[in-house]
């Protein structure tokens, strides 16, 4: 007489698939995310940053929601504080 398979057995190759893909894809990304936020909380005058759009400037004025940005003399632009991609170094005051 043959025994029933276990459900369980049944259920384990979507559970590792599942594990491996909160490893390798969720658990990284939220990690990247946590790091973009504190980046993006911690931006003040005078930091050079780059945005996603690869607009080089220097952080002249912090708002809530939004950086306005000195990309030349006599230019400025306002950016959105999330646009900004990668702080490249503080600026000394």
């Amino acid at each position: 007489m043959n025994q029933a398979a276990n459900p369980l057995l049944n259920l384990m190759p979507i559970i590792l698939i599942f594990v491996i893909f909160y490893f390798l894809l969720i658990r990284p990304q939220k990690k990247a995310q946590s790091e973009h936020k504190k980046m993006i909380d911690s931006l003040k005058k005078n930091d050079e940053v780059i945005t996603s759009g690869g607009i080089h400037g220097t952080i002249t004025n912090v708002k809530e929601h939004s950086v306005t940005m000195k990309v030349d003399d006599n230019v400025k632009i306002e950016v959105q504080k999330n646009s900004i991609s990668i702080m490249k170094r503080k600026a000394s005051e």
